[in-house]
């Protein structure tokens, strides 16, 4: 079995174990080598979240809400449309875990065939004096950002 096969088998397993209505779920390290091989990564955060705290470089955004006031984005469908193709992997983004689920949720019931959320997210969870980026996520792994 290939690596890639393996991370998509340990995706997919615990999307089962956490019966997600998606194809799987990813730790930081697993969604970039999925990215490496050809994955989309699809940053669900607001414009103001990409600027000022961050962004993967190679990853396409589609805002699941607006800031501010959080607003739904109504045409994420037809946005995420314009950028890939229903046969992508896609592996969703947010700052923690918790939009990227719905993205991920929503464009598998729209058709797209692969959607995978990206556990921890970019900023991950908060510590114990509130703070991210010092527990998990994208950034604490070490892996590829860049700021504003």
């Amino acid at each position: 079995m290939s690596e890639i096969d393996a991370i998509r088998q340990a995706a997919r397993e615990r999307g089962r174990q956490l019966n997600l209505p998606y194809a799987g779920a990813l730790r930081p390290h697993e969604a970039y080598r999925l990215m490496q091989s050809g994955a989309r990564l699809v940053d669900v955060r607001t414009q103001a979240e990409l600027y000022w705290v961050g962004q993967v470089p190679g990853s396409v955004w589609v805002e699941w809400n607006s800031y501010p006031g959080g607003a739904r984005n109504s045409d994420f469908v037809g946005q995420l449309a314009m950028l890939t193709d229903k046969t992508d992997t896609l592996l969703f983004l947010c700052r923690s875990g918790g939009r990227s689920h719905f993205a991920a949720g929503v464009a598998t019931q729209a058709g797209w065939l692969d959607c995978y959320n990206v556990l921890e997210g970019f900023e991950g969870d908060r510590d114990p004096v509130q703070h991210r980026s010092s527990v998990n996520g994208w950034k604490l792994a070490g892996l590829p950002w860049v700021q504003g």
